[in-house]
Parts: C-alpha cells; structure tokens; sequence
C-alpha cells in the first residue's frame, strides 16, 4: 500500500481498492498496532487508533483535503499518486 505522507508515528497510506468495501475516497492511517480509515473530511470511517492522532489526522486531513482528492483521482486513473507534506 503507497506511504503518501508520515508525522509523529503516523504512516498515512492510498491505494486504489477496486470493488472495495469503503466506496468513498478515504486514507488509511497507521499507528503502532492500530489503524483507522478516514474519509477526506476527517471522519472514520473504520477502525480506531488513539484520540491525539486521531486528531493530528483530522488536521493533517484538512489542510491537505485538495491535495488528497488529486491523488484520490490519479490513482482512480490508473497512475503514481505524489507524497503529501507531513504535518509539523
């Protein structure tokens, strides 16, 4: 699964999910042993992962919504998707 983007433990991953189950743009996000699923407003969708990440992904999310909705399309398109900016 492509690593778009990694701050403070957190790995934010994309990829294209053909027939898949969430059939809204979304991100995986991973930290440590927990991963949740958010949709680009900032929701979860599935999973869980610790309340200050989760809020340091709903930020991150945010502020990188365009950014996140292109790369949502390139990858629906069949091509490289690009590394977002880590939030600092």
């Amino acid at each position: 699964m492509p690593t778009i983007s990694m701050f403070y433990g957190i790995i934010v991953r994309m990829y294209r999910e053909l027939g898949g189950r969430h059939h809204v743009p979304h991100i995986h996000v991973l930290y440590c042993e927990n991963e949740a699923i958010f949709d680009f407003d900032g929701n979860i969708i599935d999973g869980n992962i610790p309340r200050k990440q989760q809020q340091l992904t709903i930020a991150w999310i945010l502020i990188h919504q365009e950014e996140l909705k292109a790369n949502w399309q390139l990858l629906l398109n069949g091509e490289e998707f690009f590394k977002i900016e880590p939030l600092r």
